[in-house]
């Protein structure tokens, strides 16, 4: 079957071109192999970049997904930080010792019912106090602002709490600000 039988008759054939002609004709079956690699090859390497471009994708989306929940979760991260000093204040005033009079005593509850209030807000928004108040210390959620010789707690347990800390989804926002119990017979005293 030649060239010609294969077009339908009122087609005409494309002009060959010499050159590729003589090309396709005089490569050796060595020659055609060879080609036949190169083309493989570049087709694996082709295929290669697709599935590392793919990849790739795969992983920017699940980073993008990570970033985007970190930044719901923590995006209120500012704010709370600006409200824990208002905490602060609220239970400082508390912890002040004040006269029996009902007048006092009122402005006492009241005061106590803001810090429940605020404590409850901060809650919804997975803000956490920190309390360690006899709790063995922990350095990555406590500052020791000093040690304290003693043979009435533990070594390490936290003796006072001079200012409560604060997680958000439980990432440190502050650390509680803690006085530390040292064992007496490491306080240097003979």
């Amino acid at each position: 079957m030649s060239h010609d039988d294969v077009l339908p008759e009122d087609s005409e054939a494309p002009a060959a071109t010499p050159d590729l002609e003589t090309t396709l004709e005089t490569r050796t079956p060595e020659q055609w192999a060879e080609a036949l690699a190169e083309a493989e090859q570049k087709a694996q390497d082709n295929w290669d970049k697709v599935l590392r471009s793919q990849a790739d994708l795969e992983n920017i989306k699940r980073r993008s997904e990570k970033d985007l929940q970190n930044a719901h979760k923590f995006g209120i991260e500012k704010f709370a930080r600006e409200l824990l000093p208002v905490a602060d204040s609220l239970e400082l005033g508390l912890s002040v010792e004040t006269a029996g009079s009902p007048e006092v005593q009122k402005l006492r509850e009241g005061m106590e019912l803001t810090l429940k209030q605020l404590h409850s807000s901060l809650e919804k928004f997975n803000v956490v106090q920190v309390d360690p108040e006899g709790e063995k210390f922990n350095p990555e959620w406590h500052q020791a602002m000093a040690m304290q010789p003693t043979d009435e707690a533990e070594p390490n347990t936290v003796l006072k709490v001079y200012q409560k800390g604060y997680l958000l989804s439980d990432r440190l926002l502050r650390p509680a600000m803690v006085v530390v119990a040292q064992d007496i017979g490491s306080s240097g005293a003979s």
